[in-house]
């Protein structure tokens, strides 16, 4: 259980790497009662604590009666930095993004199963109700957990990312939400190589993953509708009342809307919308079918 940046990460053997993550426990939690798990995941160049401060997922964990784990990435030693408390800049193995993890193929998926295969040993986790989130990297990370491990996680969030080009053939149907800025200058809405993108690849469409999981899902023809400055796309009827939401943010850039800016260079969250307690509510409304 962890309360606090300076609490230290559990540690991990997974083949020839320590792998390392955080976790949260809401003050209720009894052991016994099964409660759902989130797996939040932190974007390219941040770790589990940065992610704990940006998304707030603890607070909604307290608030809503969850469990929380901040898993952290892979990246280059850095012996100076590290020794310092500044070495930390993790990216996770998306297909085809991003950085250390894509080069080194890291098996991040297999990483992430022998996680929740430890936290099933020591926490009573809802087998029903285990969700992924993840910003920028951590996002396309989730879409590829969402391919390969469909038999295990009910939903997934998505903010600021897009479904990296690798094969995708999932089991079952996951239900989906993906929060987008028009103006995300990282990861572009329609593709490519965005002008502020630190991982020259080109990347695919953003609503080419959010229609495959409609299409995979079963589900109805879009239905639109706006508050603000959000225009929300919704997919509904899916098989085992899977949906798909989208939700643009006009002129949001690339950051977690409602969260914390990191750095004061980073893109400024926009107030338009919560992301955190928006991706919780869909998550509760849509546990695995039974």
């Amino acid at each position: 259980m962890t309360r606090d940046d300076d609490t230290p990460a559990n540690q991990l053997q997974w083949g020839d790497r320590t792998r390392s993550y955080i976790v949260h426990l809401p003050p209720g939690y009894v052991p016994g009662t099964p409660v759902p798990l989130v797996v939040s995941l932190h974007g390219g160049g941040g770790n589990a604590h940065s992610n704990r401060v940006q998304t707030g997922f603890d607070a909604e964990a307290d608030r809503s009666g969850f469990i929380v784990v901040h898993p952290d990435g892979t990246g280059e030693r850095r012996p100076l930095l590290n020794a310092l408390g500044r070495g930390h800049f993790h990216t996770w193995n998306a297909g085809s993004c991003c950085g250390y993890a894509m080069r080194n193929d890291v098996d991040d998926v297999g990483f992430i199963r022998a996680m929740l295969a430890e936290l099933r040993r020591n926490y009573s986790i809802d087998p029903r109700r285990i969700y992924a989130s993840g910003f920028s990297n951590g996002g396309m990370m989730s879409y590829r957990l969402a391919c390969e491990m469909s038999d295990t996680f009910a939903a997934i969030g998505v903010v600021s990312a897009a479904q990296t080009a690798y094969e995708c053939r999932p089991a079952q149907p996951v239900s989906v939400i993906h929060i987008h800025g028009s103006a995300d200058q990282n990861v572009t809405l329609g593709g490519g190589i965005g002008a502020k993108a630190l991982e020259k690849v080109p990347k695919p469409p953003v609503m080419e993953g959010v229609e495959f999981w409609a299409r995979h899902n079963g589900c109805g023809a879009p239905e639109t509708s706006g508050e603000g400055k959000v225009l929300k796309t919704s997919y509904r009827g899916g098989r085992g009342s899977c949906e798909v939401e989208f939700h643009l943010i006009e002129g949001g850039g690339h950051a977690w809307p409602g969260g914390e800016q990191m750095l004061a260079i980073l893109d400024k969250p926009s107030q338009e919308l919560a992301a955190t307690p928006l991706i919780w509510q869909f998550f509760a409304a849509h546990p695995r079918a039974a």
